[in-house]
This record gives structure tokens, C-alpha cells and sequence, in this order.
């Protein structure tokens, strides 16, 4: 049974920092390419960073030089460190596993991070 769940959400102020943690388990993380979306009340869900199996990452525009992702594959998991972050990142954050080659994709249950003073 696949398993991702996320951890570190939370409230902090404006200008604060988090970071989250997804730790996989049922895959072969290695293989995976693993990105955190994020959804906020009345919006679409949104690609806010990637990290594909060979470490290339890409990240939103919206959070370009301010948040971070990055793996570890000898601990299943995947974080995304966040920082000066701004009311307007306040969205449940989602944890996801893709993998190509077999078009199997997998979500994890979604941390929320709130913005605000």
C-alpha cells in the first residue's frame, strides 16, 4: 500500500519560514519524481515545486528564490523548505509521487499552512 504523509504545516507570521516533510512509503521513492502542490479555498491546485528522480527541480514563479525542495532518498521523503513567506501562501499543502515510465501517481492527504499576523 502506497503511503505519502505529510507533516509541518502550521500558522507562522508573515516573513516566517516552514518546512514541510512528505515521507513515502510503498514506492520505490528513488524512481519517483515527487512535487508539493498546494490549494487554497476557491482556487485550482497548483504546482508550487518538482524534484524529478535525477534532482533537476523547477519551481512556481510565485515562490522562485524564496522556497526550497529537496530529497532524500535513503529516508523516502521529500521537504520543501519555505521562507519569507506571504499571506498569500496560506493553502493546503499536497505532497505528490509520479512516476512516468509506469503513469502511476500518488497524493498524500495535504498539510495546511496558514500566513497570517
Amino acid at each position: 500500500q502506497v503511503q505519502l504523509v505529510e507533516s509541518g504545516g502550521g500558522l507562522v507570521q508573515p516573513g516566517g519560514s516552514l518546512t514541510l516533510s512528505c515521507a513515502a512509503s510503498g514506492i520505490i521513492f528513488g524512481l519517483y519524481a515527487m512535487g508539493w502542490y498546494r490549494q487554497a479555498p476557491g482556487k485550482q491546485r497548483e504546482l508550487v515545486a518538482l524534484i524529478t528522480a535525477g534532482d533537476t527541480t523547477n519551481y512556481a514563479d510565485s515562490v522562485e528564490g524564496r522556497f526550497t525542495i529537496s530529497r532524500d532518498n535513503a529516508k523516502n521523503t521529500v521537504y520543501l523548505q519555505m521562507n519569507s513567506l506571504k499571506p498569500e501562501d496560506t493553502a493546503v499543502y499536497y505532497c505528490n509521487a509520479e512516476n512516468h515510465r509506469s503513469s502511476r501517481n500518488y497524493w498524500g492527504q495535504g498539510t495546511q499552512v496558514t500566513v497570517s499576523s
